[in-house]
């Protein structure tokens, strides 16, 4: 078997199977408070949506850059430390935003998880391409 991607195929499934739960969720808010288009007077449902919103912003990126990473041959212990962070931090994220819209621990985790595994990530790609181009 190709082992090309192994471990950007991992996470990639895992933060869909997050992402499809944090849908499920919005789903299941609209059901319960009758609401079909938008958030109408929902708070839950609002917060739902920006949780699933925030998501949609900030994975895509990450794991393009994850799968950057890997071709450009990252180490494994490299590669499932960033992923397991993202995945981590995104669970975190949620439910901080759903145990309380003001700050928490798990939202604060979620942030700067978030942002600490984007900017690693950007440090990487670039130093590859410096690395490359001298």
């Amino acid at each position: 078997m190709d082992m090309t991607l192994m471990i950007s195929m991992l996470y990639a499934g895992l933060l869909t199977l997050l992402y499809f739960a944090l849908s499920v969720n919005i789903i299941r808010l609209r059901w319960r408070d009758r609401v079909g288009i938008g958030t109408g007077e929902s708070q839950d449902l609002k917060v739902a949506v920006r949780i699933h919103g925030n998501f949609a912003e900030y994975v895509p990126l990450s794991l393009i850059l994850l799968v950057l990473m890997e071709l450009q041959g990252a180490s494994a212990a490299l590669l499932h430390a960033l992923g397991a962070a993202l995945f981590v931090a995104r669970v975190c994220h949620a439910l901080g935003l759903t145990l309380s819209v003001g700050p928490s621990w798990a939202r604060t985790v979620g942030v700067l998880g978030t942002f600490a595994v984007l900017l690693l990530q950007a440090g990487y790609v670039i130093g590859v391409f410096i690395g490359g181009a001298l």
